[in-house]
């Protein structure tokens, strides 16, 4: 008899020990759906518009210009990390292979740190655009660009008919 009681006992412990492990489960799994993001580089989650929402009501210039404002700050802390980068990593080499390689190196982040320049100025005649209440309007037919494209892409200024129409005649022009 004492051996089945032992068995019924480590039973027990082990019915204790499986719910817990199904409700760490649950907690990671609300967590997960917490981190939705409109983009990687922000931690604002996507916009969701109300029934009978008008396109670009002032709810939605808040939260474009919130993301802006987000991936504007983000790109500018990735410029003070390659300034202070070169600053620091600027030692010159006496072989010439490496001093070759970094310079490839630092020419290689002074063209991404280049384009995320351009990107800022995007950014900030976005919101200018917002404030002027033009933001979100397509510049070649005037149409809607729409919420989810705005979302994957902040500083867009063409709606997705017309920038595909763009893309298709560069390509015919070029090839």
């Amino acid at each position: 008899m004492v051996i089945k009681k032992a068995t019924k006992t480590k039973q027990k412990a082990v019915k204790k020990v499986r719910p817990k492990k199904s409700n760490t489960k649950k907690i990671v799994a609300k967590n997960k759906s917490v981190k939705k993001v409109a983009n990687n580089k922000s931690k604002i989650a996507p916009y969701k518009p109300k029934k009978n929402e008008k396109y670009m009501s002032a709810a939605m210039k808040r939260h474009f210009i919130a993301v802006l404002l987000l991936w504007k700050e983000h790109l500018r802390e990735e410029m003070q990390k390659t300034f202070d980068h070169l600053r620091t990593k600027g030692e010159t080499y006496a072989d010439p292979i490496d001093r070759a390689s970094q310079e490839e190196e630092f020419a290689f982040e002074l063209r991404t740190r280049d384009r995320e320049r351009k990107l800022i100025n995007k950014i900030g005649i976005s919101i200018e655009q917002i404030k002027q209440d033009e933001y979100g309007w397509c510049e070649s037919c005037g149409d809607e660009i729409g919420i989810k494209r705005l979302e994957a892409r902040p500083t867009a200024t063409h709606c997705i008919d017309c920038k595909t129409l763009d893309e298709i005649k560069e390509k015919q022009l070029s090839g």
